[in-house]
């Protein structure tokens, strides 16, 4: 995997702004190369065990021209046919040799290139967890998805294969090289001459890396707008977006079209003029060659031994030339997989198994919550950076004070917009505030470990996922250790009486070819797993807006009963859940306007109360 020189004025480990605005940094040459470096050290007996069979095959390789050269004087000499025999024999086992040398070779090279490319894999996945879900949502699954399928499979291509074919031609050539410089200097100055086609290589080398990571990224773009489009169907066909969309599928098409164009072009002008520079050293020694021969100043052995190694010369050049293409792909390609260990990371979840870990005694203990009391101090949020943006952007939220008491339930409500999802993503955990803070048990809660996080705070959406396999395997996701009697249990606490009807019980498997739960089902999924997960803070953002009235009505007294002596943040517009509530907090333009009970609120005759006596006025379900 191959990296550019840095560009004038910016140092080589700074990150490539990715390109298009993509929320996710692509690494820099030199981290690019660092890394590179890292996996080969991780593996380097076996990678030095490549290079050494690989230098050994090239030398065998090497007797066969010399030979050949050496039967042709002998015979022009009038030598006898046994001498001749016994050189062919040679020149076969030195082929036999070879074959075999290369052969392992390509083995032990296939091996390093599928061990370290688990390893990449592995790294990825363990970095792609580590990310906080604002950097993801900001990111988009497309360019997420994007790097861990076509950009792995390009570098793991590079490892398995390119990178043993390379190390073998590499070998070859430099060999092949000096044998024509051994056998007589001056060829070796006409054979050098295959390396004019280097100045074309320099040109596109500097030009293809910045060419391949706008085309990964033009590809990711267009990732992200297709599985939006068809995640989104429904709504484009009823509001009428087909055109624009349509438009916006064309733009992102055209956008790709353009650069692959250009590493198209890229490599029409490398391919002619490096073919041209395997024909002209050949084309040179036999001139050369003959003009000395005929003075008597070599033998016609050595010219043709010079010539048949020049004209071997080519094949590993153009194996080389052939995965240049790859090796540029691929670079730009780890480039992008190797930027997501330079994203925000979760708090101390952030692992790099290719980077030294710090020692024990280096790392400060995580700061542990005292109790459950959550406390909003002074809160300021803009959308932007996570929340950590420079006042340029403009807050959502705007000096937020409040206090959730442990074992309360506390009803968040307001119009659309005011900033109640906003806070309770706060409240979360999943982003941090501009200005002030967010504590739990006066620990900030968007810096607790996020194995500590789900044991303190679980927010709950009404967005919502099924993931392939078991209705068990669903479960479990919050709850690894969990018996099939705590799993009926917790469905039942949500009101999901349809899983005791399902064929084959907790094993059904759910998706394409099982069972597909429909929305309701699909957020009483989602509800089950925060009553296994267990924490003692729940966060419901119209967590049961999917559900009709009468099942949400009795999914909401479940919680309510499973939740007993736990805190309770309800988001919503069904303001049933804000007169069930210990407290209620109206939230106005990004402000908090009132607190206090439903009928301390409805008495004061204030936002609260024209919101109830808006919504009662209507009859609620």
């Amino acid at each position: 995997m191959t990296a550019t020189a840095a560009r004038p004025g910016r140092s080589e480990d700074a990150p490539d702004a990715p390109p298009d605005g993509a929320a996710l940094p692509v690494a820099g040459p030199a981290a690019t190369r660092r890394a590179a470096l890292r996996l080969i050290r991780r593996d380097g007996r076996a990678f030095a065990l490549m290079l050494a069979l690989n230098a050994l095959a090239a030398g065998a390789g090497l007797a066969g021209p010399w030979l050949l050269g050496r039967i042709v004087d002998t015979v022009r000499a009038g030598g006898g046919v046994r001498t001749v025999n016994r050189l062919a024999l040679v020149i076969l086992a030195c082929g036999l040799v070879q074959l075999l040398l290369a052969r392992y070779a390509r083995y032990v090279g296939h091996r390093f290139g599928e061990r370290t490319v688990a390893r990449v894999r592995e790294q990825y996945v363990d970095r792609a967890l580590a990310l906080p879900a604002a950097v993801v949502e900001r990111a988009g699954t497309g360019d997420l998805t994007a790097r861990g399928t076509s950009d792995v499979t390009s570098v793991a291509r590079t490892l398995r294969d390119a990178v043993p074919e390379v190390c073998v031609a590499a070998a070859q050539a430099l060999f092949l090289l000096g044998a024509v410089v051994v056998l007589d200097p001056l060829l070796g100055l006409c054979g050098l001459g295959v390396l004019s086609g280097v100045f074309v290589v320099r040109w596109y080398l500097r030009r293809a890396h910045g060419a391949y990571l706008a085309e990964g990224a033009a590809t990711s773009a267009l990732a992200e707008l297709l599985a939006a489009t068809a995640a989104g169907a429904r709504t484009v066909e009823a509001l009428g977006l087909q055109e624009r969309r349509t438009a916006a599928s064309e733009e992102a098409v055209e956008r790709c079209r353009r650069t692959r164009t250009r590493t198209l072009f890229l490599r029409s002008v490398l391919l002619p003029v490096v073919d041209v520079a395997y024909v002209l050293p050949v084309a040179g020694v036999l001139l050369a060659g003959g003009a000395l021969h005929g003075r008597g100043g070599i033998s016609l052995g050595v010219v043709i031994a010079a010539a048949l190694y020049l004209r071997q010369l080519s094949d590993p050049l153009a194996t080389v030339l052939f995965w240049a293409e790859q090796l540029q792909s691929s670079g730009a390609a780890f480039a992008r997989v190797e930027g997501l260990g330079q994203a925000p990371r979760a708090p101390r979840t952030a692992p790099a198994p290719l980077l030294p870990r710090p020692s024990p005694e280096a790392s400060p203990a995580p700061a542990t919550p005292v109790d459950d009391r959550i406390d909003v101090t002074g809160v300021h949020y803009a959308y932007g950076d996570g929340g950590r943006s420079p006042a340029a952007h403009r807050d959502v939220l705007h000096g937020v004070d409040l206090t959730v008491r442990p074992g309360e339930r506390l009803a968040l409500v307001g119009p659309s917009g005011a900033g109640k999802s906003t806070l309770g993503r706060l409240l979360a955990g999943i982003d941090a505030p501009r200005r002030g803070s967010v504590t739990v048990g006066r620990v900030p809660i968007a810096a607790l470990d996020p194995a500590v996080l789900r044991r303190q705070v679980v927010l709950v959406t009404q967005e919502h996922h099924v993931f392939l396999g078991t209705l068990r395997d669903n479960l479990q996701i919050a709850a690894p250790e969990a018996e099939d009697a705590a799993l009926y249990a917790a469905l039942a606490a949500v009101g999901a009486d349809w899983a005791a009807e399902l064929p084959a019980g907790l094993d059904t498997e759910l998706g394409a070819g099982g069972h597909r739960p429909d929305g309701s089902q699909s957020q009483q999924l989602a509800l089950a797993r925060v009553v296994l997960a267990d924490p003692h803070t729940v966060i419901l953002d119209e967590a049961t807006a999917l559900l009709d009235p009468r099942t949400a009505r009795h999914t909401e007294r479940a919680l309510a009963a499973v939740l007993k002596g736990r805190t309770v943040i309800a988001i919503a517009h069904r303001l049933h859940t804000a007169h069930d509530a210990d407290r209620v907090a109206v939230m106005e333009e990004g402000r908090l306007t009132e607190l206090g009970s439903h009928d301390e609120l409805v008495a004061a005759r204030g936002a609260y109360a024209a919101l109830w006596h808006s919504w009662h006025s209507q009859g609620p379900s």
